[in-house]
């Protein structure tokens, strides 16, 4: 019987360039109650994290196009994915591999091969250690005061993204509104940050909303 009672709503971005494995790792994940999406290079999974965002990234360590140092690299200095647990598989299972693989910022390193059971376990264990991550800074950001430099001045045009961002659209949507790139649309928002020393889009759609811009 599936165990889907806690998992039907978790999406896992499964990225690996060795297509029978995608296949073997996606069926047993979707047994356990995981939605999978799959991707077969670091370029490719970044596409998809513009489209959408994991609760979790699996992830091959040596691919094409982009290996997955490069990604969880990515990952980690955008602030809409830094926070998504990341698990590195790779069959590269020396200790220096390993040491240099979390030092990245991968969250858990597993070797190839490796057995279902065990991927599983990691899989809930860093799922769980987000929810509580989350439901923590949640907790404390309520009765929090954002510490915001005074005299603070906006362009006309980043104005209007953050005004967008308080309503809880994405940059891609965003960049669709305006009629520009999301590229342009993240740089506006990660000067923004600066601008402000904030550290996030919650806490940039916040002040927006508290300061009376948006």
């Amino acid at each position: 019987m599936k165990d889907n009672a806690q998992k039907d709503s978790k999406k896992l971005l499964l990225i690996d360039d060795d297509p029978n494995l995608i296949l073997l790792v996606k069926d047993y994940l979707e047994f356990r109650g995981y939605q999978v999406v799959t991707a077969e290079n670091g370029r490719e999974a970044l596409d998809i994290l513009e489209q959408e965002i994991p609760d979790m990234i699996i992830c091959d360590v040596m691919m094409p196009e982009m290996d997955g140092y490069a990604l969880v690299e990515h990952v980690r200095d955008n602030p809409q994915t830094s926070w998504i647990p990341f698990l590195f598989l790779s069959a590269k299972g020396q200790s220096q591999d390993r040491v240099k693989g979390l030092s990245k910022g991968a969250d858990v390193y597993m070797v190839k091969p490796f057995e279902p059971e065990e991927l599983v376990a990691q899989v809930e264990s860093s799922l769980k250690q987000a929810n509580r991550l989350i439901h923590h800074n949640k907790g404390s950001e309520l009765g929090q005061t954002l510490q915001v430099p005074e005299g603070v001045e906006l362009t006309p045009t980043e104005l209007k993204v953050v005004q967008l961002v308080a309503q809880g659209m994405a940059n891609r949507d965003i960049a669709v509104q305006l009629k520009v790139s999301q590229r342009t649309i993240e740089s506006h928002v990660s000067n923004m940050l600066n601008k402000t020393n904030l550290h996030n889009r919650t806490e940039l759609a916040r002040w927006a909303i508290e300061s009376n811009k948006a």
